[in-house]
């Protein structure tokens, strides 16, 4: 089946399994202007009728189709879960969102979540950093020291992720997963984003290990450096 317009797509899905709710928006990367051919649409409903929240998926109109089922208390809670692991999810989605349709209620929403974006994440603790330099190090030194080169690749996605969190955790900095940590790191900071890229593609196509090491060094320098000696957890 041949897709229609997305948007044409997003309001006749609404109006066929959700005619009575109180909001609905389309989010997602067609309304980012980054569609692909494997893009889906992502479908915000709120309806105060409802008594919780959940998540659906369905294959309609030529769309692959995620919508997200709130009342007007289940979105808040989703949105302050999302925030404290520093993943805004839902609150992205709101905030960038297109009025599908509006009983008056998601202006006011939309705005919650725009100021959600705009503070940012919590303050990390001193406790939170050392706790993450300590893992680090220890991704690292694996890294450092694995000889078999397909042990090193799942060593240096592991590495990648626990980095990429702490740069964007220790500055406050909203975190991304798969696809969302290079968006995260690059909303943050272009050129680091770029050396962060190139750092791991040298070692995925050569081996060569050098690039990351300097780079997790000197990242973790700024708060004392590699960390093992002396540090407990559960004591």
């Amino acid at each position: 089946m041949n897709r229609i317009d997305p948007y044409r797509a997003a309001v006749l899905f609404t109006l066929n399994h959700f005619p009575n709710c109180h909001g609905a928006l389309l989010a997602g990367s067609v309304v980012r202007g980054e569609g692909t051919e494997t893009s889906d649409l992502d479908i915000v409903i709120v309806d105060s009728n409802l008594q919780s929240a959940y998540r659906e998926s369905f294959i309609e109109l030529g769309w692959n189709i995620e919508v997200f089922v709130h009342n007007l208390s289940s979105y808040k809670d989703f949105f302050k879960s999302d925030c404290e692991r520093a993943r805004p999810s839902l609150p992205k989605m709101v905030s960038e969102g297109i009025v599908l349709k509006d009983s008056g209620i998601i202006e006011a929403i939309k705005q919650e979540a725009k100021d959600l974006l705009v503070k940012g994440p919590e303050e990390w603790s001193a406790e939170t950093i050392r706790i993450k330099r300590y893992f680090i190090t220890d991704a690292l030194d694996d890294f450092i020291g694995c000889s078999v080169r397909a042990e090193e690749i799942f060593i240096a996605n592991t590495l990648a992720e626990l980095v990429s969190e702490f740069v964007l955790g220790t500055n406050r900095q909203w975190i991304g997963t798969s696809k969302w940590i290079l968006r995260s790191l690059r909303n943050y900071d272009e050129k680091f984003a770029d050396l962060f890229v190139d750092a791991f593609d040298v070692f995925y196509k050569t081996g060569d290990k050098n690039r990351i090491i300097v780079m997790v060094d000197d990242i973790l320098q700024q708060f004392g450096g590699r960390l093992f000696q002396g540090f407990s957890l559960g004591k």
